[in-house]
């Protein structure tokens, strides 16, 4: 089968119908420099924008993917770190997710969804995601349609009940008892009655 028409053919995920890239495969993109301006708007919130070109890795085969014009919106979960080298340069590492919410075709004006129906997808892909969070962490592992925000884990502290109990000693026993020490051998042959 062409690749093309492979892309543009009808897939199911879970009971779910889709086109497009099949689930599973990766995209490598390279970013122009781009403006990534941000604006602070209380101690721990910030609003941000960016503007970029971006660019495949390799080469797409001849007739494969969207059409140009194309247009995806996507809402993005991700964790961000950031690293200062001096005074004006940082390292930037970001591992997440994305969503896509909203499609505009290349020869349509409006998008695939209304405004109201984007924040009710948008609403629905947090309160998932807000359950694997909370979820314990076996049920988060099988739980969702694609992985959730690496987050640390901590490792739980030791207590009382979670210490190793040591095993019950045989009664009578005094092998490695601190305070009982066994009799020579010599003591307990004499403390043995006559044989008749």
């Amino acid at each position: 089968m062409p690749k093309a028409a492979s892309y543009d053919q009808l897939k199911e995920f879970k009971g779910k119908k889709y086109s497009g890239m099949k689930v599973g495969r990766k995209h490598h993109w390279k970013y122009d420099a781009g403006d990534w301006i941000e604006k602070k708007v209380t101690p721990d919130r910030w609003e941000i924008s960016y503007s970029v070109v971006k660019r495949r890795a390799g080469k797409a085969p001849d007739g494969t993917g969207a059409p140009v014009g194309t247009a995806y919106r996507w809402y993005i979960l991700a964790n961000q770190v950031v690293t200062k080298l001096d005074a004006n340069s940082y390292t930037t590492e970001m591992v997440g997710v994305k969503y896509k919410v909203a499609h505009k075709r290349a020869d349509k004006e409006t998008w695939s969804a209304s405004e109201n129906a984007q924040k009710k997808a948008l609403a629905k892909i947090l309160r998932e995601m807000l359950a694997e969070l909370e979820a314990p962490p076996a049920a988060a592992a099988t739980e969702g349609d694609g992985a959730a925000i690496p987050l640390p884990v901590k490792k739980p502290r030791a207590t009382r009940h979670s210490r190793p109990v040591p095993q019950a000693r045989k009664r009578g026993s005094t092998r490695h008892h601190p305070r009982i020490r066994a009799a020579p051998p010599s003591s307990r042959a004499a403390r043995r009655p006559a044989s008749r």
